[in-house]
């Protein structure tokens, strides 16, 4: 009950349906800025529905990355940082793709019923603002 907002997006059958279409065309195709673009401004309308304020931002953030690097750059969120590492791909060449942070940020998308994943999905917002 306390939760259920957070949570709606995760219900939504044609949330998820996107969701997993996303997932499936990365793995599938690789990276397309322009269709994942048009996904997630789909994706966060839903968002929006559901009054979802952290992910509506992390969508949203992520297209605008995309749209402006043509390549997602930002790294995955440590749980605790390495000496010497901060966390970012200060290290990733023009025109890269980080796959393994962006599928794993999408996956965080469909699950938002562990705490853990909206903790992520607050430091992903950090490091794009940061970017």
């Amino acid at each position: 009950m306390f939760l259920t907002n957070q949570l709606i997006i995760v219900e939504s059958p044609v949330a998820q349906k996107l969701i997993n279409k996303i997932q499936l065309d990365l793995f599938k195709n690789g990276f397309v800025a322009e269709t994942l673009v048009t996904d997630l401004k789909k994706l966060r309308e839903y968002a929006l529905e559901e009054q979802n304020p952290v992910l509506v931002k992390a969508i949203r953030l992520t297209y605008e990355h995309v749209e402006e690097n043509n390549a997602f750059l930002i790294a995955i969120p440590d749980d605790e940082p390495m000496d010497g590492f901060e966390g970012t791909s200060d290290n990733v060449t023009e025109n890269a793709t980080n796959m393994e942070s962006l599928e794993y940020l999408i996956s965080l998308f469909a699950d938002l019923k562990n705490k853990n994943n909206l903790s992520d999905l607050k430091e992903y917002n950090k490091a794009f603002l940061a970017f």
